[in-house]
């Protein structure tokens, strides 16, 4: 009877841990489903809902919420895909899972969640080292002296000069991304230096040469971003502008700078143009988003319970709505920035 007991005994807790370890523990059944407790699960994979319950608990922007939510579906993406990929033997080297690992840090600095948003000081060597003046709009001397002669030059319209404004914050976004990615490097430097295992350092030591070939790739788009915000504040939008958004530009001009034919770039012009008019549409209900924030606070504050719930009803349904659009236009354009890349290198092998 004894030995019943404890056969019993041991089937219960083989079962505990082989649940423990099962894919539905690991990967949370995604929004739409519930865990036991009845609480709904945003994300497949654990620490990227734990970046979002964070999240909801600081005083992000409804428009900041909504980004750091698409974000977090492109990360969910892409090391899904990796842990196929791995499985199949084909990262062997680790590239793309440090690359993985840093946009997750990005997005971790990118919304104040790496636990150094007061603290951490601006090291002289990145690109933003000065103190904030009145008046400042971008955090970045140069970015405002261009913007405060733009304004006064009297060559924008009111449109263009909106137009402008989202050029320099594309701008100002690509510059804090490189400090990241620089303090990132830093940190790893440091953590190199104590490496004692040799087959460690050798692979530590190549995650390095990554990371400073993205800085320099990073520095070199840097400069021919602010090169182009230059120029456009002196001379104004040309009538011949192929395209409006930052990003498109961006990504138009580093087709332009690879040995596509003629026939493969009008290809990818017609392609970037409903690319853009999915980024124009996203622009505008992140606009209507924050305006429905405004509202709902203000019917909160009158305490009419019926309204309140018809308003919160509306903000979510557009929140949802917002995160689910700011999702499918970033996968859109990681898709194009992977092609123009691809058919690059394929032109400069041939």
């Amino acid at each position: 009877m004894k030995l019943q007991c404890v056969l019993a005994a041991l089937c219960v807790a083989v079962g505990a841990l082989a649940g423990k370890y099962t894919r539905e523990f690991n990967e949370p059944e995604p929004s739409g489903g519930g865990g036991d407790d009845g609480q709904t699960v945003e994300f497949r994979i654990a620490k990227l809902n734990q970046v979002w319950e964070k999240a909801k608990r600081l005083q992000l922007s409804p428009v900041q919420q909504s980004e750091l939510h698409s974000d977090l579906k492109i990360q969910e993406k892409d090391e899904l895909q990796w842990k196929k990929v791995k499985v199949e033997g084909l990262d062997e080297d680790g590239e793309r899972e440090a690359q993985l690992r840093r946009s997750f840090n990005v997005i971790l600095a990118k919304y104040g969640m790496d636990g150094k948003r007061d603290t951490r000081p601006l090291e002289s060597n990145h690109l933003k080292d000065h103190d904030t003046q009145e008046g400042d709009v971008f955090d970045d001397p140069r970015l405002d002296k261009l913007w405060n002669k733009a304004k006064i030059s009297g060559k924008f319209s009111s449109e263009e000069l909106l137009s402008l404004k989202r050029e320099f914050q594309h701008h100002k976004d690509k510059t804090h991304e490189y400090n990241i990615l620089m303090d990132t490097v830093s940190r790893t430097e440091e953590i190199h230096k104590n490496v004692i295992s040799s087959l460690e350092g050798d692979a530590k030591e190549h995650v390095l040469h990554q990371k400073h070939t993205d800085l320099k790739q990073k520095m070199r788009d840097l400069h021919q971003g602010f090169e182009r915000l230059r120029k456009l504040s002196h001379e104004g939008f040309t009538g011949d502008s192929e395209f409006r958004e930052p990003r498109v530009i961006e990504l138009w001009e580093a087709a332009m700078r690879t040995n596509l034919s003629d026939a493969e770039l009008d290809s990818l012009k017609e392609e970037l143009r409903h690319f853009e008019t999915k980024v124009e549409k996203h622009s505008h209900y992140q606009e209507q988003l924050q305006l429905s924030h405004q509202k709902l606070r203000h019917v909160e504050s009158l305490g009419d319970k019926e309204h309140i719930r018809r308003n919160q009803e509306k903000y979510e349904t557009l929140a949802e709505k917002t995160r689910e659009m700011g999702y499918k236009m970033k996968k859109h354009m990681q898709d194009l920035s992977n092609k123009i890349s691809q058919e690059g290198l394929r032109h400069n092998e041939l």
